[in-house]
């Protein structure tokens, strides 16, 4: 996309709760600024052993976008905001998300890190953002329940 389009925030989409809250907070972020909001989910093909065909490999474009519909769905509804679009992309997100950035405004992920530490530590590809993106990168956390 042009830089010269106007403002535009990027966010990762997985589908899970955090990614969904990083939408929200991305749209309460482009509406005030007449920014277009980007939600956006990674696919590829697993790695495999040269020679060897694995079965249904042709689902994945197929499943990523419908992680991304449903995600859309849950952050706003039925009728997405004007400013919103939605875009597949092939490749891994942390590499994908770091390309995205050198033209993006702003790059909004959900925070999904597991560790030790649970609270304190930012998953791989939101700690590769905040260490690599070209743009300032937010990191969501998923609403607490109840």
């Amino acid at each position: 996309m042009d830089k010269d389009s106007g403002p535009r925030i990027v966010v990762g989409v997985d589908g899970s709760d955090a990614s969904v809250e990083a939408l929200r907070q991305a749209q309460k972020l482009a509406g005030p600024l007449g920014a277009s909001l980007e939600a956006t989910a990674f696919w590829d093909y697993p790695q495999m052993y040269a020679g060897y065909v694995a079965m249904g490999i042709d689902q994945f474009e197929t499943a990523a976008g419908n992680i991304l519909d449903e995600a859309v769905g849950k952050a706003f509804g039925a009728d997405p905001p004007d400013n919103v679009v939605t875009r597949l992309v092939q490749g891994h997100p942390r590499n994908m998300l770091i390309e995205a950035s050198k033209d993006a405004d702003m790059i909004v992920v959900g925070r999904r890190g597991h560790g030790g530490f649970g609270g304190l530590l930012l998953g791989s590809v939101s700690s590769a953002l905040a260490a690599h993106a070209h743009c300032p990168v937010l990191v969501v956390h998923a609403p607490e329940a109840g």
